[in-house]
Order: C-alpha cells, then structure tokens, then sequence
C-alpha cells in the first residue's frame, strides 16, 4: 500500500529515514551528480542518449544503495516526482554542509 503525503515536506522526512544508511546516502549523491552531468552533456553535444543515459546512471546508483545497504524498497516507485526532488534536496543538503558525507 502506498503512503500518502501531505506535501514535500512530510515527505522528504520519511525519504531521509528511507536513506539512513550512509554508504546508501554516497550512492544516492553520486548518482544526482553523474545524471546532472548526462544531462548537461545532452544540451552541450545535443544527443538525446544522453537524456536517456542520465535516469538510467543515477537510479542504478541509487538502487543498490536501497538494495544492498538500506534492504528497502525504493520511494521511486511510489512516489517518483517526489522521490527525484527529495534526491536533488538531499544533494543540496550534503553542498550546503547540512549532510555528512
């Protein structure tokens, strides 16, 4: 059964419980940064592959960081609009000095 939010905010609090794991959590990171770097290729070479290359890259990193280190079931599949602003949130947090590393 699939929870529902309030807003954002809510939200963001149960995907940080969902990323306690800080092997998982470097996963996450790497991954929103390397799918920021697909995309930026995409619009500086114009090759759409690399649009497609970007979810494919970031969510592998992310999912064994769910599968192998949180033993969870990923929010991406639940809540997908919310669960990609909580990646970027998170991303901001850890370049804003707010996370650990």
């Amino acid at each position: 059964m699939s929870r529902r939010f309030a807003n954002f905010d809510e939200f963001f609090t149960f995907y940080m419980s969902e990323h306690s794991d800080q092997r998982s959590r470097r996963l996450h990171l790497v991954g929103t940064l390397l799918f920021i770097i697909c995309w930026a290729l995409a619009a500086l070479w114009a090759d759409w592959r690399w649009f497609l290359a970007g979810p494919l890259i970031g969510y592998a990193f992310a999912w064994v960081g769910h599968f192998m280190f949180e033993k969870n079931r990923p929010a991406t599949f639940r809540h997908p609009l919310y669960s990609l602003r909580g990646d970027f949130v998170m991303l901001w947090h850890w370049l804003s000095g707010r996370l650990r590393w």
